[in-house]
Formats: structure tokens, C-alpha cells, sequence
């Protein structure tokens, strides 16, 4: 995941009260970084997708996501809640929130992100590093799957190919 996420797409203290409000602060993010064009259509894409199915993950986990014509590369952003997000998962708040931004029609690398995500979530020393983190590039560098030393030795598969 090497290019999808980068510091500047992490925000550590998300301060969003509601889903709307996490992916709207991290969509404005993706926006300052020139990977979103337009703020609003993206965010109603995002919303119809969420109203498809509720996003929310056991473990504490939102993973908000869509493909939209106003995405101009496959993208990833993170927050961390302090006092958590409802996203629909039946055992409560999500603290740890991703949201995936894929072009119109880019289903392999909407699907490769997605994939690729969700194994490292399955890993509880993953997010509890994420939930620990105490920068954002050190998150981006979890998330990329790069050790501490910021290597990409990871042997997880998290280096996906999404060009």
C-alpha cells in the first residue's frame, strides 16, 4: 500500500462525532492532497455506499469506502477516534477509521484495497499498534506495512500492487 497512504492522510485525533463527520475530515484531507476533486460528490458517493450496508466492523473498526468519478488514484486515509464512531457494527463505536477512495471503474484496486486492509485488521497486534501510534507517520507506516525502521519487510502480502 506504499502510495495509497501517507501522513498527511492520517489524522490521530479525529474529532468526529458522527460517520458523516469521519469521512467528511478525511475526505478533506484526500482533497488537500490533490486525490479528490470534488468534496461533495465524493461524499455522497461515499453515503450512498454506507446506505447499501453499514461499514462498521467488529473490533472497533469503520471502513467507509466507494469508487467515484471525482477520485483521481486509489486512496486511503486514517483517523483514530478517542471516543468512538458509530458505523453499524453490532459490538459498538469504531476508534480506528479507514476510508477508501477508488476511481470510477478502478473495481480491481477498490477490491485490492479493501482485501489488503481487512488481513492486517485481522491482526490484533496491527491495530493495537495503530491504536498506539503517537504520530501520523508512523501510522501511514503501519498501514503501508513497514516495520518501525520503515522497511517493507513485511511478509503479510500488504504490498499489493494497486498502480
Amino acid at each position: 500500500m506504499s502510495d495509497l497512504i501517507t501522513a498527511e492522510l492520517v489524522d490521530l485525533d479525529l474529532s468526529a462525532e458522527t460517520k458523516e463527520a469521519a469521512a467528511r475530515a478525511l475526505a478533506e484531507r484526500m482533497v488537500a492532497q490533490g486525490r479528490v476533486t470534488d468534496l461533495e460528490g465524493f461524499l455522497a458517493d461515499v453515503a450512498a455506499r454506507e446506505a447499501q450496508m453499514p461499514t462498521g466492523l467488529d473490533g472497533g473498526i469503520g471502513i467507509p469506502h466507494c469508487r467515484s468519478e471525482h477520485v483521481t488514484e486509489p486512496t486511503l486515509a486514517f483517523g483514530r477516534s478517542a471516543t468512538g464512531i458509530d458505523f453499524g457494527a453490532a459490538d459498538g463505536p469504531a476508534d480506528l477509521v479507514f476510508l477508501i477512495a477508488a476511481p470510477a471503474g478502478a473495481d480491481d484496486a477498490h477490491l485490492t484495497i479493501l482485501s489488503s486492509l481487512a488481513r492486517q485488521l485481522m491482526n490484533t497486534a496491527f491495530t493495537d499498534a495503530l491504536r498506539s501510534a503517537g504520530d501520523a507517520a508512523a501510522a501511514a507506516a503501519l498501514v503501508r506495512g513497514e516495520d518501525a525502521g520503515g522497511s517493507e519487510e513485511d511478509t503479510g502480502g500488504s504490498e499489493d500492487t494497486v498502480a
